[in-house]
């Protein structure tokens, strides 16, 4: 099968989106398909710095293009980068033809694939990936229209768990039997850790405490920090890593200075080569996510295949692969006391820490195998390949200036 891939953002940009995206190319490689990726990437300093920038990297057996978000640098026009990504998928199939489109995101690359599928005859599928389920479509009449449509007319809809379903439903009108659940997954053996059972070996000093991920306050990057503060005004050991780039790295690093946090106690670590992250699990305890809403996070399952004690939140994507007091403690989302106490918890007492460790490992081997979830993303394909696409709506969309999102296009 000649697929297309519309990626969001692939590497250099350290996302989910991006770990998501390798390992699914990785899978449909490896079954034989002929593979085209078209990947918007930042190029200008801003993005950069809050996401990683520049062209996507070469991957093996992939045909890889690159596309430069110009508009949304210059003013937060996504349509004309629209427009782009339909001008190469179309270009592309012409050169040779694809069978299948796959856009990751619903809104821009969504909708883009959407009319691009529409142009060409063929079929396509849209998976539903963290931002845009959670707040794209309720930041404008422009962005609502266009989810509306694509969750609407997209050939298949892909996923992470029911949670999400429930939320995307909830706030767009969409029909739930419209979705397929396909789960995150990760490289289990790539983040094992090098202990017989699988979890951290003792070592001395404080339990180490590790945030990774994008330094987003909507990731709860800052309730961790007052968290900590909580930690410490009790008498607390512990020694924290906070890896990752993003939009609220000024304001975390400012923050721990105004709480007088040394260096010692809470490490930033800024930006990290993909290679190098298994090994930034590694010299960890606990894997701590206290973020307001996700997709399925592709960090807490490479922190359960890590072996880490997991302290998240009773949240949108979270509840679908971690229970309370089973496989990790969970607080709700912006409840800083909350989170204070379990991570006292996760420090203080070594056999919750290791149990709860234990059940995370067992799970991700069992259930999140991305050899099991790309089998499930290709059986979609087989489904959906020789359907006519939809075509019965609009490529004009009301035009609505008021947008957050064009003055912040990186937060999309």
């Amino acid at each position: 099968m000649r697929i297309c891939f519309v990626s969001r953002r692939y590497f250099p940009a350290i996302s989910g989106m991006s770990v998501y995206a390798q390992n699914l190319l990785r899978e449909l490689v490896q079954a034989g398909h002929d593979v085209t990726m078209i990947s918007q990437y930042r190029g200008d300093a801003f993005g950069t710095r809050v996401y990683g920038g520049g062209p996507p990297p070469p991957v093996p057996g992939v045909r890889v293009i690159g596309l430069e978000q110009l508009g949304e640098q210059e003013g937060g026009d996504f349509e004309r980068d629209i427009a782009t990504m339909v001008e190469t998928i179309c270009a592309e199939h012409a050169r040779k033809p694809f069978d299948l489109l796959h856009a990751q995101y619903g809104y821009p690359t969504g909708w883009a694939t959407l009319i691009a599928s529409k142009r060409l005859g063929i079929p396509n599928v849209v998976s539903i990936q963290g931002g845009d389920g959670h707040w794209v479509g309720s930041c404008c009449e422009t962005h609502r229209v266009a989810m509306c449509e694509v969750l609407a007319h997209a050939n298949a809809l892909l996923i992470g768990g029911r949670s999400f379903v429930a939320e995307v439903c909830e706030r767009l009108g969409s029909d739930p039997a419209r979705f397929t659940i396909v789960p995150g997954a990760v490289d289990t053996a790539r983040f094992a850790q090098r202990s017989d059972d699988g979890l951290p070996e003792a070592h001395d000093g404080p339990v180490r405490l590790f945030y990774h991920g994008r330094v987003d306050r909507r990731k709860g990057v800052l309730d961790f920090i007052e968290a900590l503060a909580l930690l410490r005004e009790q008498g607390t050991r512990f020694a924290a890593v906070i890896s990752g780039i993003g939009p609220d790295v000024d304001p975390a690093r400012e923050l721990a200075a105004r709480l007088d946090f040394t260096d010692a106690e809470i490490r930033f670590t800024g930006y990290a080569e993909y290679a190098t992250v298994p090994d930034l699990y590694r010299q960890a305890d606990v894997f701590v996510s206290p973020t307001y809403a996700e997709g399925f996070s592709n960090t807490i399952l490479e922190a359960m295949a890590a072996g880490l004690a997991c302290v998240s939140t009773h949240s949108v994507g979270v509840s679908d692969c971690l229970r309370d007091e089973e496989n990790g403690l969970l607080v709700d989302p912006g409840d800083v006391p909350a989170l204070a106490r379990a991570l006292t918890r996760s420090v203080e007492d070594e056999a919750l820490r290791r149990r709860i460790a234990a059940a995370g490992l067992e799970e991700c081997r069992r259930v999140y195998s991305w050899t099991a979830v790309g089998r499930q993303i290709m059986g979609v394909y087989a489904d959906v390949v020789h359907e006519a696409p939809h075509t019965a709506f609009s490529e004009a969309l009301p035009h609505d200036p008021s947008c957050r999102f064009r003055a912040e296009p990186h937060l999309l």
